[in-house]
Formats: C-alpha cells, sequence, structure tokens
C-alpha cells in the first residue's frame, strides 16, 4: 500500500478505462509516507486478526484492534523541514482540512465523519440509514445536506432528478438538490458537483448548471447546488488530473445537456406560495384545481356545466388592460391545459355566462392608492389560491395580496414581463422555427430610423420573421412596422421595434436565432408588458396573481429581480410589537 504506483485493483486494461473506484492506492499514500511517519492498522471484515505496518520500515505486526482501518500521519514534513515554511497559518490549513472532509460527507451520506482537532471534536456526521427520499432518491441526501451545509440550503433549493434519453448508450442521471435564484451568492463557494461519488471541478458541469439560471439570475451571482452525476464509468476518464479532481467526458456535450435540463426543469415549476398551500392541503402541482375549494373560485365551480356549452371558460382582464387572458381547456387526463389569446372583450363576458360572483364588487377601477372590494374577505379565501387574494395597488407598482401566510406584494411589472416572455418562448418551441403567431396591423406604426436600423431591419428580415415582426422600409429615413407578435400587440410598437432592431445589430445575422433568441424575446417582453403606474382593477390584479401560479419561472422576472414577496403574519406582529 505504501510503495508507488501499486495497486492490487488493476487486473488488465479493461479495469483502467472503467474506473469504479476512487483511486488507486500507491499514489497519495507514497506521496504522505515519504515525507510523514505513518502508519496502518487494519482488521479486515470477518478476520480475527489485526494487523499493523510501519510505513518507514514496512515491518508488520500484530495488533488489538476493532473492524476497520485507521491511516495514521505522523510529524508531516519532518524529513523536508523547508517545506514547512510554505504552510499557511493553522487556521488555514485547518479549513482546507475540513473542506476536504465536508465534500466526502456530501458523497457519502450512509458513512459517519468525525473531525478532531487539538483533542476537540469539530464536526461530526453521523451515519445516515434511511430509505431512498421520495424527492430525491438518494438515501439520506437531505439529511446529511442539512448537517453538512445548513437548513437554509435546503429550504432555499428544490430537488432535482433527471434522465436523460440518448440515442445510443447508456443514460445518464443528474440528482440532488439546486438553490433558488433568492439564494445565490457572491462567490461559487456552494457548488458541489459528483461524477459517480467523486468530487469535481469541471468546466463542463458548472456551465451546463449555470447556464439554466441564465433566465432567472440576477447580476453576476453564484448559484449553490449540491449535484450528483450518475453515468457509466466507460464514458468518463478519471486519470486526468493528479488530485483526480478533473474528469474528461467522452461526449462532454451529453453530459452538459444533462445538466441544464435537470437544473432548468427543476427551477421551472413556480414555488408561489408554497408553504400555504402545502399548510392548506391544497394542490400545489396543479393550482388552479385549487379553485374548488374556494369561494373566491366561484366562477369556476360552474365550470363543468358551462364547459358543455362552450368547452372552455376564461379569466378576464379589464379590455383596456395589456393582461392577456389565460383560457383552460379539459385534457383527457383531467387536468387543465393552457391557451393564451388575444384581449377578451367586455361584450364577449356577457356571452360568456361566467360572470364572476364578486364582480359587482371587483367592476369598479382604482381611483387611488388602493381599490378594495365591497365584500369582505372570508375567513378560507387567503387559503384558496398560493399567491392568495388581490387586496389593493400600491402607488401603481405593487399588487398587495392577502394569503395564508399573510401578505404577498408583487411587482406587477416585472411579473408580467415573466408571463410574457415564457408565453413568447412556448410559441418559440411550438413554431418549430417557424414564425411566432403574429398579427397584422390595420395601420402601420411608422417612425424615423438611423440607417444602422434602417440597415439592419433590411439584413434581418427572416429573423424578425421568426420573431413575428414585419419591418419595412418606409422611405431612406422612415421604418414601418406591419405586423407584430399577438401577444404584444397592445404595447409600445415603436419601443418594441427599436429594442429588437438594436439587439440584432449586435449579433451576427446567421446565428442571430441561436445566440440571442431568449434576449430577444426577453426584450419583447420588456415592452409588453404592464407598466408601472398603470391602475388595475382587482379582477385584473386577480387575474395576474392566477397567471403567476401558472407560469414557469414566475419567482424571476427575465432580469433575475424577485418577483413577489411574503411578508408573513409573524413579521407584521413583530413590527408592532404585538404579543409583547
Amino acid at each position: 500500500a505504501f510503495k508507488r504506483h501499486a495497486t492490487s485493483k488493476i487486473a488488465s486494461l479493461t479495469d483502467l478505462e472503467s474506473v469504479g473506484t476512487m483511486g488507486f492506492r500507491g499514489e497519495a499514500l507514497a506521496a504522505i509516507n515519504s515525507i510523514a511517519d505513518c502508519a496502518i492498522h487494519t482488521r479486515a471484515f470477518g478476520q480475527n486478526d489485526s494487523w499493523s505496518l510501519d510505513g518507514r520500515s514496512g515491518e508488520l505486526t500484530r495488533v488489538a484492534r476493532a473492524q476497520g482501518t485507521t491511516v495514521e500521519v505522523k510529524e508531516l514534513f519532518y524529513s523536508t523541514p523547508a517545506r514547512r515554511k510554505f504552510l499557511k497559518t493553522d487556521a488555514t490549513e485547518l479549513s482546507h482540512c475540513i473542506e476536504a472532509v465536508r465534500r466526502h460527507a456530501l458523497a457519502r451520506p450512509d458513512v459517519g465523519f468525525a473531525i478532531w482537532h487539538e483533542g476537540k471534536l469539530l464536526e461530526q456526521w453521523r451515519a445516515i440509514a434511511a430509505p431512498p427520499l421520495l424527492d430525491t432518491g438518494l438515501p439520506g441526501l437531505d439529511e446529511r445536506l442539512r448537517a453538512v451545509l445548513g437548513d437554509d440550503f435546503v429550504d432555499r433549493s428544490v430537488p432535482v432528478d433527471y434522465t436523460s434519453t440518448p440515442q445510443f448508450g447508456p443514460p445518464v442521471r443528474v440528482r440532488g438538490r439546486a438553490g433558488i435564484p433568492d439564494a445565490a451568492r457572491s462567490r461559487a463557494d456552494q457548488q458541489f458537483a459528483y461524477v459517480n461519488g467523486r468530487f469535481v471541478r469541471d468546466k463542463v458541469l458548472t456551465h451546463g448548471a449555470r447556464s439554466a439560471y441564465q433566465d432567472v439570475l440576477h447580476g453576476h451571482r453564484q448559484p449553490v447546488y449540491a449535484l450528483y452525476v450518475e453515468i457509466d464509468p466507460t464514458r468518463v476518464d478519471v486519470n486526468v488530473h493528479p488530485t483526480k479532481i478533473e474528469v474528461r467526458f467522452r461526449d462532454s456535450r451529453e453530459v452538459h445537456q444533462a445538466m441544464h435540463h435537470a437544473v432548468e426543469d427543476a427551477l421551472a415549476k413556480p414555488r408561489a406560495g408554497s408553504a400555504a398551500t402545502n399548510a392548506a392541503g391544497l394542490n400545489l402541482a396543479n393550482p388552479l384545481h385549487n379553485a374548488q375549494k374556494s369561494p373566491f373560485g366561484a366562477s369556476e365551480q360552474a365550470a363543468p356545466k358551462a364547459l358543455k356549452e362552450k368547452e372552455s371558460f376564461v379569466h378576464r382582464t379589464h379590455a383596456q388592460s395589456a393582461i392577456n387572458f389565460v383560457a383552460y381547456r379539459p385534457a383527457p387526463d383531467g387536468h387543465r391545459v393552457h391557451d393564451v389569446g388575444a384581449l377578451w372583450q367586455p361584450s364577449a363576458l356577457k356571452t360568456s355566462g361566467f360572470e364572476p360572483a364578486d364582480s359587482s364588487a371587483n367592476a369598479q377601477p382604482a381611483q387611488n392608492v388602493s381599490a378594495l372590494g365591497d365584500e369582505p374577505l372570508p375567513n378560507n379565501a387567503a387559503h384558496t389560491w398560493p399567491l392568495g387574494k388581490a387586496l389593493a395597488q400600491l402607488q401603481g407598482i405593487y399588487i398587495l395580496a392577502e394569503n395564508a401566510q399573510g401578505l404577498i406584494v408583487v411587482d406587477m411589472h416585472a411579473a408580467h414581463e415573466r408571463i410574457v416572455y415564457e408565453r413568447l418562448k412556448t410559441q418559440m418551441d411550438a413554431a418549430d422555427n417557424q414564425h411566432i403567431k403574429s398579427q397584422p396591423l390595420l395601420i402601420p406604426a411608422t417612425f424615423a430610423a438611423t440607417p444602422l436600423e434602417v440597415a439592419t431591419a433590411e439584413a434581418h428580415t427572416e429573423s424578425l420573421g421568426l420573431l413575428g415582426l414585419e419591418i419595412n422600409a418606409f422611405s431612406p429615413k422612415t421604418l414601418a412596422v406591419r405586423a407584430v407578435p399577438t401577444t404584444l400587440a397592445d404595447g409600445n410598437i415603436t419601443e418594441l421595434a427599436r429594442s429588437v432592431l438594436a439587439e440584432l445589430a449586435q449579433h451576427d445575422a446567421s446565428t442571430v436565432i441561436e445566440r440571442a433568441q431568449n434576449e430577444l424575446l426577453s426584450t419583447m417582453a420588456c415592452h409588453g408588458a404592464v407598466r408601472a403606474n398603470r391602475k388595475l382593477t382587482i379582477e385584473e390584479m386577480n387575474a395576474l396573481l392566477r397567471q403567476m401560479e401558472a407560469t414557469e419561472r414566475s419567482d424571476q422576472c427575465n432580469h433575475g429581480r424577485p418577483t413577489w414577496r411574503q411578508v408573513s403574519i409573524k413579521e407584521l406582529d413583530a413590527l408592532f410589537l404585538r404579543g409583547r
């Protein structure tokens, strides 16, 4: 065990190409033994004899000990005293030791770990013999993550479990937990990636995980995660770095895509009001289904009868609002399928047969800072929806709502921006690289354009068409917008056209859709979302809240800023010193 390049783990070239262990003996132990006083005390499983091996002399003696193995290292650098001068302070070196043990502890929840220093127990993580958890599939992972990284890491993360479906070869599986965008840090000090149980720092894995946060992370903050990649050992080379901290994948693109999709899918589910929803015993996976338990959802309680007549129903909004309606139609599996349409006209409301139960109270527009309904809020109405029931609008910017936990504050522009953005992405995916559904303008919108804007419009006609825009030269110095995406028909058309042309001018024409599709759609969504200082009725606010609950990644806007915040009753009581 102390000899260099000696191992009993490799018997053939096949064993070398499919390493299923953490490494080979004869590398680290031999290096440590050359500069320290080492010994190994061991008793094998099922054996009665215990042995001790001295690293310097190679002497083998009998000892008394329990089953297991102890590697003893004393007098570090005693044979090379010059190396001692390069050591850092005791506290720094100790922190490196603790970090190394933490990485192993996260990889093996079934193994107990204890760290002693100067006779004091610094850290101890007991072995967890638990059945596989439903949320991650890894035995005892959440409990070990709480013990090593803290409760905050688990509470502010989502479970990840993804298996790729390659055309050839075995799949790649990614499991673990990924931190929500709000848990991001300024440093990448809580990013743990494992390949077949080995902690690695790999650019493919790091970039794959980071790219999944591109639409939800603000600025240059770093996400937190603990992700475990399981891959066929023959498809990864672990012997490319002396410390085995780097690996090489045979198909790095497949692993990158698996990492990206695993984190992206985990973050896509809206987290709005999950605590309130779970406390109320509601169906978080299908928040729209919860309307059956709600007086506020009275209009939906009549849905079965109305579905027989029209086979669809809508949450309507005010005709002048930029918020589009969401329609739901029944699917064979019993769930509701979301459709996106243009603004629902008031005339259609009276013929649809779905006049909201509290329409008399909610129909009045917001006059001042707030617009409260006349009817009192039922005791259980706050439990109906994860984001609660709208109460008021503050300064034309924020929506105030009440749910089971307390007060919800929503940035209406940021929230609607995400809704429009996800809608555009869905249309782009459904179009399969064809045109996004556009709406021709009865009267083209013209504006004075710079030579660069005119040239960009002429050079990127095809790219603009893919985005649902039709922009032509009206004169040498004027551009005319003749069609816009259906979803953005009521936005500022001129400003939208200028912004998209500015984005296109910065990208190569041949790869504009591939490289900047999401950025362009984000720009379009920003200009298509409802603006600040826009007075909304209570009904319009509730429609926006319901859309947030049904929209992926609705907890952050396109720029990574949060769209809503929860203020609990406990926090409100503390502000007013209640109970003291």
